[in-house]
C-alpha cells in the first residue's frame, strides 16, 4: 500500500534528491516550496509524513510544526525536520514541538531511508490503531468519536477556508416497533443495510458515522444547505427503496432527516440544528427532509 509524504523545503535540489532516494519504495512524494502553502496542502490531503525543512524564509520550520501540532486536522502527522542543525538545543527544540525525528544535511542514503521507513511504520500503526477505536463495528460506518473528531477539524478548516459545511441527521422511523415485532438481531441488520445506503449515495468526501443506536449523521464539506438537502433526499428514497429481508421476513423501512448549515467560521450549533429538524420531521410524519427552520425553509416529503 502506497503511503504519501509532504516535502515542505524551499529547494528545488533537495525535492529531487528525496524524490530519487525513495524511488523505490512505495511511496508518492507530494512538493511544497514554502512552508504556507506546506500547511494549506497538509490540512487538504491529511499525508503520511511530514519531511520539513527548518530554515526557509517566511514561516520556518519550527514555526510550520508549531501549526501544524496545534492543528486538529494535522496534529496527529509524524513530522521529520531536515536541518544542517546538529547541536543539542536545535534538535530539543524541534522534538519538544512535536516532530518525531532529525534528518541532517547532507544526508546519509541509509540513514534517511530508515528514519523515514520507521516514521512510516509508526504513521502506519497509528492509524490502524484511530479506525479501530472509530469505527462502529455493526455498520462499519464511524462511530460517534469518529464524528466528534471530524466534526472539529471540519470546523477548523472552514475557519480558515470560509467553505461552507453541511450537517445531515436521520433516524430509522419505528425502529423500537421493527425490534419488539421481528427481533433485535433484524434490527441491527436493517441498520447496517441503511449503512451501505448512505455510503453507497454519499461523495467522497462526506463523512458518514452512526451516532447511536437507530440515528446516523453525515458531514458534507463543502457543501452548501440547498445541495445538503438534495443529497439527503436522495438517501432518503434510497433507503425507502432497500427490499429489507432476511429468511421468511421481510419489510420496508424508511428514515426521517434533518439538515443544517454553518451560520458562521467557528459555528458548533451544526448538529443541534439538524437534530432540531429532524425532530421536526419524525413529528410532521415521517419519512420527510426538513431543513433547519433558522435557514432557507427547504423540505420535501415523501409523496
Amino acid at each position: 500500500m502506497q503511503q504519501d509524504i509532504l516535502l515542505i523545503d524551499d529547494s528545488k535540489q533537495i525535492h529531487t534528491l528525496v524524490t530519487s532516494m525513495l524511488g523505490e519504495d512505495p511511496v508518492r512524494i507530494h512538493s511544497a516550496f514554502d512552508a504556507q502553502y506546506g500547511l494549506t496542502l497538509a490540512a487538504s490531503m491529511h499525508p503520511d509524513l511530514i519531511l520539513l525543512d527548518v530554515e526557509m524564509p517566511g514561516v520556518n520550520g519550527y514555526e510550520a510544526c508549531r501549526r501544524l501540532k496545534g492543528d486538529p486536522v494535522t496534529a496527529t502527522i509524524p513530522i521529520i525536520f531536515l536541518t544542517a542543525r546538529t547541536t543539542t538545543d536545535e534538535v530539543v527544540r524541534g522534538l519538544n514541538l512535536g516532530a518525531v525525528d532529525y534528518v541532517t544535511k547532507p544526508f546519509k542514503l541509509s540513514e534517511m531511508l530508515s528514519r523515514i521507513r520507521a516514521a512510516l511504520r509508526t504513521s502506519r500503526l497509528i492509524r490502524l490503531l484511530e479506525e479501530e477505536a472509530l469505527i462502529d463495528s455493526m455498520t462499519g460506518l464511524g462511530n460517534r468519536a469518529m464524528f466528534d473528531q471530524r466534526f472539529e477539524a471540519e470546523v477548523a478548516l472552514r475557519s480558515k477556508s470560509g467553505n461552507p459545511l453541511s450537517c445531515i441527521v436521520l433516524e430509522a422511523d419505528q425502529f423500537n416497533f421493527i425490534t419488539e415485532t421481528y427481533s433485535r438481531q433484524f434490527g441491527d441488520y436493517a441498520l447496517s443495510e441503511i449503512a451501505v445506503a448512505l455510503t453507497e449515495t454519499g461523495r467522497v468526501e462526506d463523512i458518514a458515522c452512526r451516532l447511536e443506536r437507530e440515528r446516523f449523521a453525515v458531514l458534507c464539506p463543502y457543501t452548501e444547505l440547498e445541495e445538503a438537502v438534495t443529497l439527503a433526499e436522495q438517501m432518503r428514497v434510497a433507503i425507502a427503496n432497500i427490499p429489507f429481508a432476511r429468511g421468511d421476513k421481510s419489510l420496508s423501512m424508511t428514515c426521517s432527516f434533518g439538515v443544517s448549515q454553518s451560520l458562521s467560521a467557528y459555528d458548533r450549533t451544526l448538529l443541534e440544528r439538524a437534530q432540531f429538524a429532524l425532530d421536526r420531521s419524525k413529528n410532521g410524519g415521517c419519512n420527510r427532509v426538513l431543513a433547519d427552520a433558522t435557514q432557507v425553509p427547504l423540505e420535501s416529503a415523501a409523496a
